[in-house]
């Protein structure tokens, strides 16, 4: 009879063990994930994109590519190079962060270029006169080349706000942020790129005047929607690009730019009102980190587009896609 208690003694204190080690890897997914926030605003923001000039029957089965392609690149790819950093260079992470975050900045500061100096050629275009079939392959590949570059950062950041120690725990939490980020960005992106149909519905088949209506300004928003979407994609990868590269830089040793962007962002909190000097410092930050990294991206563009889009087209074609 003792025995059976001191097993079952035993079985109680590993269950508590395995409890405590869910929440552990819960709770460090959840931070993991909320750290990564900006990098899925914008894997959330660019994908529709990949829609344009698509069967509209076609998009969710993309969209279902495309995510699975994204699972492969965090959990097949990126989760085991992340632990392998973990456990043998974790001096290796900063760096590869401060790569990852200028890279953030090129690419937001050539879609501002872009914006400021309309009919720039725009570089790997799809053309618009392939077969429907052949479209859809080149622009699925396209979307999952994009979304391992995306969730790279993603995973990177994730890692590093990662306590460390647990190798388990460790790969059971970036499992969880991988898990949970894809399933979120791409169950918004089906969202998003069906809506204009779910309007069109509404307005030829409602059986109330407010539905067609709602249906009808749905079809009509839809378009400048998907331009905010864009607008706020690129904001948030300068953002998170330039904040990135902030961090980078005062953990390397230079904490001059970071400094002085918080001390300006402390200077706009001290301006407005007690109740939201603190949403007014956050966001002051915010802004401050994305006018730093468009401005590092644009003066990017030139050795960008000559050496970091080649590496990136010759690493990426090494990777078996779709």
């Amino acid at each position: 009879m003792s025995g059976l208690l001191a097993l079952l003694d035993d079985v109680a204190a590993i269950a508590k063990v395995a409890a405590a080690s869910v929440d552990d890897v819960a709770g460090q997914a959840a931070k993991a994930g909320a750290k990564a926030a900006g990098a899925v605003v914008d894997d959330a923001a660019v994908t529709p994109q990949y829609m344009r000039g698509i069967d509209p029957k076609r998009e969710l089965p993309m969209v279902g590519r495309i995510a699975l392609g994204s699972i492969r690149n965090k959990l097949l790819v990126l989760l085991p190079v992340a632990l392998l950093l973990s456990a043998f260079a974790p001096g290796a992470i900063t760096p590869l962060l401060m790569l990852g975050g200028l890279y953030l900045c090129f690419e937001g500061g050539e879609k501002v270029w872009h914006w400021m100096v309309p009919g720039t050629p725009k570089p790997g275009g799809t053309g618009a006169a392939e077969a429907p079939e052949h479209l859809e392959e080149a622009k699925v590949k396209g979307a999952i080349k994009t979304d391992f570059i995306l969730s790279a950062e993603i995973m990177t950041i994730a890692l590093s706000a990662l306590p460390g120690g647990n190798l388990w725990i460790t790969a059971a939490s970036l499992v969880l942020v991988a898990i949970g980020i894809t399933a979120a960005v791409y169950g918004s992106v089906a969202v998003i790129v069906k809506l204009d149909d779910l309007g069109v519905l509404m307005a030829r088949r409602g059986r109330f005047a407010v539905t067609r209506r709602l249906g009808r300004a749905l079809v009509q928003v839809m378009p400048g929607f998907l331009a905010a979407l864009m607008l706020v994609g690129t904001i948030a990868m300068l953002w998170v690009g330039g904040q990135i590269v902030l961090h980078g830089l005062a953990a390397l040793g230079w904490e001059a730019p970071e400094h002085l962007v918080k001390l300006w962002a402390e200077a706009a909190a001290g301006a407005v009102p007690g109740e939201i000097r603190a949403a007014t410092d956050w966001v002051a930050f915010a802004g401050l980190s994305a006018l730093f990294g468009l401005l590092l991206g644009l003066a990017m563009l030139a050795p960008g587009r000559k050496i970091i889009a080649p590496l990136w087209r010759t690493v990426l074609g090494w990777m078996p896609w779709g």
